[in-house]
């Protein structure tokens, strides 16, 4: 995600949430690299991502449910035993080299078109899965369509293609584990593409059955991830694959989609998608105008149905929800 400005909004998780630029169309003068910054805020969510990956593989190795109480118990266990942050790498790694994948194809399409652009900035933070996801800020002015568009996509592939491996190694280390998956705390949605890696990797098993490891899990974080920033919605990467299909139409299009997550949490009990909607509705709804005449044309256009495909295949109802609301 990128952003010129707006804090990005906190959530389950992700990776990228905000592709701005500066709606007065000019450049503004370039701030001084703060590189210590970057590698702090790295350095932190690697921490951050690695307590709760801890947690992750000590419920795995005993077969015991998923707690987020437990995931936050780790940052006192972590001053008493370091070494327990070693089983949490495999999970922290996982997830930060999904989340530089998503980021870093923005980075690099952006410097491509010669649009000013910062590195990533990640977001440590004691959630569910210990972080807000990244950001890269955008500090001039796009004047293409093709350029928003491509900017906008890179991202989502470029994390979409670098969690495969991790889903279906991640997959081959899991186990069927009734018990544990249906008395844990925390259920956890299973995506098309997940069930699809499931179906293939235990074959006649019930997806509810199925424990995932710390590492098909952080790769179920990058599905989420892609899932949210994929959202024809203002800001959001698929809002700005939306905006270079439709322009202006895009402010009401993203308003319905807003509109859209309150009814399907309350359906889904997942009030997770309340928050965003409320958080989207006042950070994430204005899109920068794009003054440009020119069709995207027709490879962008079977992208964007990729784009499509991929939401589909990453998107779930209901992500993350207690056992017994």
């Amino acid at each position: 995600m990128s952003t010129n400005g707006y804090p990005p909004p906190s959530g389950a998780f992700e990776g990228n949430l905000f592709e701005a630029q500066d709606e007065t169309g000019l450049d503004d003068p370039r701030p001084p690299h703060r590189y210590w910054l970057h590698v702090l805020l790295f350095l932190l969510t690697l921490l951050s991502t690695t307590v709760v990956g801890a947690g992750f593989a000590q419920s795995f190795a005993f077969n015991m449910p998923s707690s987020f109480d437990g995931d936050l118990y780790g940052y006192v266990t972590m001053w008493h035993q370091p070494s327990f942050l070693l089983k949490g790498l495999p999970f922290s790694l996982t997830l930060l080299t999904i989340l530089m994948a998503h980021e870093m194809g923005h980075y690099i399409t952006a410097r491509y078109y010669g649009v000013d652009v910062s590195l990533p900035y990640f977001l440590p933070a004691p959630t569910l899965i210990g972080t807000l996801g990244a950001f890269i800020r955008i500090r001039s002015a796009i004047f293409s369509k093709r350029a928003l568009f491509d900017i906008g996509i890179a991202g989502p592939i470029a994390g979409f293609v670098v969690l495969l491996a991790p889903l279906a190694v991640g997959l081959s280390m899991s186990r069927v584990s009734p018990g544990a998956v249906q008395h844990s705390n925390l259920i956890f949605g299973s995506p098309l593409l997940l069930q699809l890696f499931e179906r293939i990797a235990f074959p006649g098993v019930r997806v509810d059955y199925i424990y995932l490891h710390p590492v098909a899990r952080a790769a179920w974080v990058g599905l989420l991830a892609t899932a949210l920033n994929l959202l024809p919605i203002g800001q959001l990467d698929g809002g700005h694959i939306l905006y270079a299909f439709v322009g202006e139409k895009t402010r009401w299009l993203s308003r319905f989609f807003v509109v859209l997550l309150i009814p399907m949490g309350l359906y889904f009990k997942t009030y997770s998608w309340l928050l965003w909607a409320v958080l989207l509705f006042f950070f994430a709804m204005r899109h920068p105008v794009i003054y440009d005449p020119y069709p995207i044309g027709r490879a962008r256009t079977w992208l964007g149905v990729a784009a499509l495909i991929i939401l589909i295949l990453t998107f779930t109802l209901s992500p993350v929800r207690t056992n017994g609301l």
